[in-house]
């Protein structure tokens, strides 16, 4: 099957800074795909060489198994949701959603009709008359993602869009984005510095590290077993155990990745003392010192937790401690 997206040994260079490092990816057509990283990873500049908005250094970029390295970013059949919205504020909502097709130069009432289908694809029928300035900021998000629809891209790119909502619009728009996806069956490629955005929504994850990607995988691959410290500890907080430590325990000479909600307190093979407590409603997390270093621990609501300055034996299950090889760093 041909890819939605390939990159085959792409880099992009500014002067001395390598904002992108030699990546090679294959987006599949209707996955869903999370480019996900902290800022200055090189994410966004993925993204906007799919676009076209940016030319690589080095290597090549290819949309559905055509060369797209020199193909200008309006003959690209893909289209881009920014975080900004960027709509027009004197044009009401349906010609908003429309631009794309009017600079087309598609038939006014052919672009009406379009512009209201998206409009209702997006959940905002009867919204066409209104100004952007009379809708809420989850609207405006619903309006830039009807104008980038309403051009029927085969590939869809969105950075970041949902940054600018509050966190429970935030969370209904991710649930609302990829019910969307699945309706539409085109590739959608997300950016995001937030892990929860990545692991709920996305079918296969990138993370993303100086340029270069760490890990490729679904959100149960990245999240459980981490191939290197840099993902273990950015993709959910994981405490990572340096290979001296491991190789008392297990007899492996190498890191391993321990999420704070596999520990449980009582006996095990390490004790610590508690440093903090930081009631989360429905848990409490604590840090404890042990061997050198700082352990999270995450308690369900209704466990008994230690108090501050308690010495206390720490334990996990068989399968929760995962060796890595830390090949990337």
């Amino acid at each position: 099957m041909t890819s939605a997206i390939s990159f085959s040994g792409v880099s992009r260079h500014f002067g001395d800074v390598r904002a992108v490092d030699g990546v090679d990816l294959e987006i599949a057509p209707g996955e869903f795909f999370a480019l996900l990283g902290p800022s200055g990873s090189g994410k966004t500049t993925c993204l906007r060489l799919i676009a076209g908005f940016e030319q690589p250094t080095h290597g090549s970029i290819s949309i559905f198994g055509a060369e797209a390295t020199r193909t200008p970013p309006y003959r690209r059949p893909v289209n881009t949701v920014f975080q900004d919205y960027a709509l027009f504020p004197h044009l009401n909502v349906r010609d908003n959603v429309a631009y794309g097709l009017m600079v087309r130069g598609d038939a006014k009432s052919a672009r009406r009709a379009a512009a209201d289908d998206a409009l209702a694809l997006v959940a905002l029928d009867g919204f066409g008359d209104r100004k952007p300035a009379a809708l809420s900021g989850g609207q405006r998000q619903r309006v830039a993602l009807a104008r980038a629809l309403v051009m029927q891209p085969k590939v869809l790119l969105l950075d970041e869009p949902l940054g600018a909502l509050d966190l429970k619009l935030r969370e209904q728009m991710q649930g609302e984005l990829k019910l969307l996806q699945r309706q539409l069956g085109i590739a959608f490629v997300f950016v995001t510095h937030d892990q929860g955005e990545a692991l709920s929504m996305a079918d296969r994850v990138a993370v993303f590290n100086d340029g270069r990607i760490q890990q490729v995988g679904s959100p149960e691959d990245v999240y459980d077993r981490p191939e290197t410290p840099f993902v273990a500890d950015f993709v959910g907080a994981s405490n990572v155990l340096p290979a001296q430590l491991v190789h008392r325990l297990t007899g492996k000479d190498a890191p391993a990745s321990l999420r704070p909600e596999a520990i449980q307190i009582g006996d095990g093979p390490l004790s610590g003392k508690v440093s903090t407590q930081a009631f989360l409603g429905s848990a409490t997390r604590i840090e404890i010192e042990s061997e050198g270093i700082t352990l999270k621990v995450l308690l369900p609501k209704g466990r008994s937790v230690p108090e501050i300055g308690e010495t206390v034996s720490l334990g996990w299950g068989a399968d929760a401690l995962h060796i890595m090889d830390g090949r990337n760093g």
